[in-house]
């Protein structure tokens, strides 16, 4: 029987502000190696068999972003279903079990989240998958056990009960987050697991068991995919019936209230990396316990994670402190007070500044554009464009462009002008005339863009033509 990966990648990510943003959260950073979350997701999966290409639940804003990632790993044809509004995982995974019983009546669903790390022999995580697929087949309702290696007060726990059949335990219950004295005994006692948010099951048991318990949220989310539209490579979910439904968790929905729910247990190093602490806890340390990333200099500095995301960063004489900084802000604070960054972007998001929600990088479905720097009156950026790719044919009614190829070739359409750019070549397009960008080779292009004018907001473009139709896309 065939496994559908469903991969769950709506979080916003906010304890890891300023790095992860609205814009770009957590899952798609290189957070602890070269890929990204979300890609090390998908990659993690590599060599079990019987796996068809995933099902990625995300945000409508990100479609982009992830259809990039998943093309730079060589991911053929996900599909990639959006969210019109947050709603939690229970309406998530009914949308992805619709959408799977479209592709094959008796799928299994694999479900993971974008935006955890699993650490060691990748067989033993195969193992258990497994493992949970001979109980999916057997008609249950499958959640993934992680086995405690300290007191975390930061996860939910699973009482397992006693009996132990064919790899897995039926479960006595589910225990919110526990308060510390009672997280220290679960673990000296051995008596409880990690609840990780990674299920399996069948698309057609998930749908059925959901009737019983929360039957309008299955209705609601049928409509949506019923009602769904495809949007170039995406299928975006209807919203009005897709934002009916309860904001719930699959846990409280479902797993907590069937009496066919049982846990596999996975002894591995996992962790969700819900904040800076985290991160610092499973970064590979120097000799005086210091987590380093990016461009930093340090002296007599202990026990600290630094991340120089755009700019050197010094530090002389600190410990115990964690230190981001990006092209747009810098975080310090003490690891103690790691969880309380989200209180900070509660501040921002009250005082409407956008440095809450964006990096610098924005991605677009030809490829992407960076800011590197603005003034008044003036803005810097590079463009990448990716292989056969093009920007639509557009106009601006406040700015001047000026182009300057600093890699590859582009084919560029200037006022009646079709020019090829190469490398250190440049032009200029004035205020209201027409103008577009083709990449027409197999290799990236890259253009230094310097605007210039009194008004230099993404809403002074007037579109004439669009391959990726976004003068009618939200």
């Amino acid at each position: 029987m065939k496994i559908i990966p469903v991969i769950l990648s709506g979080g916003s990510g906010t304890r890891l502000w300023p790095l992860s943003s609205e814009q770009k959260p957590k899952q798609y950073l290189s957070l602890v190696n070269d890929n990204t979350m979300l890609q090390e997701t998908i990659l993690r999966l590599k060599g079990l068999d019987n796996f068809l290409s995933p099902i990625i639940v995300c945000n409508v804003n990100h479609r982009f972003l992830v259809a990039e990632q998943c093309r730079e790993i060589n991911v053929k044809n996900p599909t990639i279903l959006l969210e019109p509004v947050a709603r939690n995982t229970a309406p998530a995974i009914l949308a992805a079990a619709f959408i799977a019983l479209e592709k094959l009546s008796d799928a299994v669903l694999l479900i993971l989240a974008a935006d955890h790390i699993i650490e060691g022999d990748s067989l033993v995580f195969h193992q258990a998958i497994k493992t949970a697929n001979k109980q999916a087949l057997l008609d249950k309702l499958v959640t993934f056990g992680v086995e405690p290696t300290d007191a975390n007060t930061g996860y939910g726990y699973i009482k397992p009960a006693k009996e132990f059949k064919n790899g897995a335990y039926k479960i006595e219950s589910f225990v919110e987050k526990p308060n510390l004295k009672n997280a220290k005994l679960y673990f000296e006692q051995n008596s409880h697991l990690w609840n990780s948010g990674m299920f399996m099951f069948k698309a057609t048991n998930v749908v059925n068991e959901m009737q019983n318990y929360a039957k309008d949220t299955v209705k609601f989310i049928k409509d949506s995919v019923k009602n769904a539209s495809l949007d170039l490579d995406f299928i975006r979910l209807e919203e009005k019936s897709f934002a009916l439904s309860k904001s719930n968790s699959i846990d409280y929905e479902l797993m907590e209230k069937s009496q066919n729910s049982v846990v596999v247990p996975l002894k591995v190093k996992w962790n969700d990396v819900g904040s800076w602490k985290s991160l610092y806890d499973i970064g590979k340390k120097d000799n005086n316990k210091n987590v380093i990333k990016g461009n930093v200099i340090i002296e007599n500095t202990n026990n600290t994670y630094i991340n120089a995301n755009n700019h050197v960063i010094a530090a002389v004489g600190v410990k115990d402190l964690i230190v981001v900084a990006t092209s747009n802000a810098t975080l310090i604070l003490t690891k103690d007070n790691a969880q309380k960054v989200k209180d900070i972007v509660k501040k921002l998001k009250d005082s409407k500044m956008d440095e809450r929600r964006y990096n610098s990088k924005f991605y677009r479905p030809w490829g992407w554009y960076d800011c590197i720097s603005e003034g008044e009156n003036f803005q810097v950026k590079i463009l990448h464009v990716n292989p056969k790719a093009k920007l639509s044919l557009q106009m601006h009614k406040k700015r001047t462009e000026y182009w300057v190829v600093v890699k590859g070739v582009a084919t560029i359409i200037n006022g009646e002008d079709l020019i090829t750019l190469k490398k250190g070549q440049t032009s200029k397009i004035p205020i209201g005339v027409k103008h577009s960008i083709q990449n027409n080779t197999n290799k990236p292009l890259e253009i230094v863009e310097v605007q210039s004018g009194t008004y230099l907001g993404e809403d002074d473009i007037i579109r004439f033509e669009d391959i990726y139709g976004r003068d009618k896309i939200k």
